[in-house]
């Protein structure tokens, strides 16, 4: 097996950041993991909300996360254990990842009434 790469702190920037973010199975997977007591397996992430994820899809999802900085990866055995570096990043940027992370918490909420109005007329 190739070792895991993981970015210098110094080698993370806010574009990088972004573009992982960007799409929203990420944003979503990096906001469980943000609340989240300890490391998360991968297979932690096969079902999300309405839908499933093929395994490759999420290995895809989980790089990009960790190439951007964002995720920390460590194999245990068959499983890829992911914690974020929230504090390494916090420390590089301030307030950047508290900011996406509650403009995230805000777009979802926003979503909910409006699925539930579809799903009445509907």
């Amino acid at each position: 097996m190739r070792p895991l790469t993981h970015p210098s702190i110094d080698d993370i920037t806010v574009e990088g950041i972004l573009h992982a973010l960007s799409d929203p199975v990420r944003a979503a997977i990096y906001a469980q993991l943000a609340c989240a007591d300890a490391a998360n397996s991968c297979s932690a992430f096969l079902q999300m909300e309405d839908r499933s994820i093929p395994k490759s899809t999420l290995s895809q999802h989980f790089r990009a996360l960790r190439e951007a900085g964002l995720i920390r990866s460590e194999r245990r055995g068959v499983e890829m254990l992911n914690s974020t570096r929230c504090e390494e990043i916090a420390q590089r940027f301030p307030g950047l990842l508290q900011a996406i992370m509650q403009s995230y918490k805000t777009q979802l909420g926003a979503r909910k009434p409006a699925a539930r109005r579809r799903a009445k007329a509907g």
